[in-house]
């Protein structure tokens, strides 16, 4: 038996978001199955140094074709994110391109990877079925899924307030507005987070468009508000200045009971400070990596009753599974709340560890090093 190829993900993000923290335990799940990997990231990316590799190698190139000169000959590409086409092109000139798809299709629009890799690997069945729904077809069977990554190399006992956008570069008023925040202290709240009385909804999100929040709490908002003793607390920076805007928009009904916490580094205190996580909307959601997070944590979910969330969220057991306010205007939501609030509705998170094994370290790791064997025998090589 030769040696096992070795995988060299890539991942040229600029912004820290699910997919970057699947990279990181998805390298220590192939150096524990014993494939050799190593990490091409953008090399003027920082929060990477946040994120637990284990032992695996990381590489900075300024782009997709500096990453594409770091392979050698027998290099499988593992990629978690947008490349151009002339780079795939490069990239597949050099040797198979395996695809991770972080993301469920649901317009025409689609990462080029999806249609050039040799081969997709989907984080849930909601990713495989959007995907074979579009066309796509050269996709494992068998979904990844992922893991609860809630520990970080930053640790803060208390959340404090942190960067509330990624800002846009390329648009004056984002690039004014963030050095405004900055020169005023935005940042730099000497209060940390607290929780108030009554019942805590949580936010623990980039607050980028595929959540849809806005359009979600459009509806559920006035729900919200029309019980007094229940608060939200929003953590995660937006992407770009007119999510944030339009999510405080959407909010406006509860006025003070929504507070704004932005970026946090450290995102297991961030859970345990809540009673329970809320999700976006479901039907662009790839998986919810927050979900699994949050039930480690011993906080419980409450999301729309549709995939992803019915894949990862057991109604009763790990949180609460609610009809898609876009059908009902929220009236289910309503009730599930009010049983929330005056204390008759509780998950039985005693339950939790059978349903959350499928989403342990060890489970993943067997499914990972299943679908490489899988791309070896495809691409030619031997494992």
């Amino acid at each position: 038996m030769t040696a096992r190829p070795t995988i060299v993900q890539i991942n040229l993000a600029p912004t820290l978001g699910g997919a970057e923290v699947y990279t990181a335990f998805m390298s220590r799940a192939l150096a524990a199955r014993g494939w050799p990997t190593r990490v091409i990231v953008r090399a003027d990316a920082p929060f990477w140094r946040d994120l637990d590799f284990g032992g695996v190698e990381q590489v900075g190139a300024r782009d997709g074709m500096a990453a594409a000169t770091r392979l050698v000959a027998g290099d499988i590409v593992l990629t978690h994110g947008s490349l151009p086409n002339a780079v795939l092109t490069e990239l597949g000139r050099r040797g198979p391109v395996v695809g991770v798809a972080h993301q469920a299709l649901y317009n025409a629009s689609r990462p080029a990877y999806y249609d050039r890799a040799n081969l997709l690997l989907a984080v849930s069945t909601h990713v495989i079925d959007s995907l074979r729904n579009n066309g796509v077809q050269r996709v494992y069977d068998t979904p990844l899924y992922g893991i609860g990554e809630i520990d970080r190399t930053h640790h803060q006992a208390t959340p404090r307030r942190g960067p509330p956008c990624e800002w846009d570069e390329h648009k004056p008023r984002d690039r004014l507005l963030s050095l405004a925040m900055l020169a005023g202290g935005a940042f730099r709240s000497p209060l940390p987070y607290a929780r108030r009385p009554g019942l805590t909804l949580g936010i623990v999100s980039r607050l980028a468009p595929l959540k849809q929040f806005p359009a979600m709490f459009d509806l559920l908002a006035p729900v919200i508000a029309a019980q007094p003793a229940v608060n939200l607390e929003v953590f995660g920076a937006a992407v770009g200045y007119k999510a944030l805007r339009e999510l405080r928009r959407a909010l406006r009904p509860l006025g003070s009971r929504a507070r704004f916490w932005g970026h946090q580094r450290d995102v297991a205190p961030v859970y345990r400070g809540v009673d329970y996580l809320l999700t976006g909307l479901p039907d662009r959601e790839a998986l919810g990596l927050n979900v699994i997070e949050a039930c480690l944590c011993g906080t419980p979910v409450l999301a729309v009753d549709a995939p992803p969330f019915t894949e990862t969220v057991r109604d009763g057991i790990t949180g609460f599974l609610y009809t898609d306010p876009r059908r009902d205007q929220g009236r289910h939501f309503a009730r599930l709340l009010a049983g929330l609030a005056d204390g008759t509705r509780k998950p039985d998170m005693a339950q939790s560890p059978a349903h959350l094994e499928r989403f342990s370290f060890a489970a993943f790791a067997d499914r990972v090093d299943a679908a490489m064997r899988v791309v070896v025998a495809r691409t030619g090589g031997d494992s």
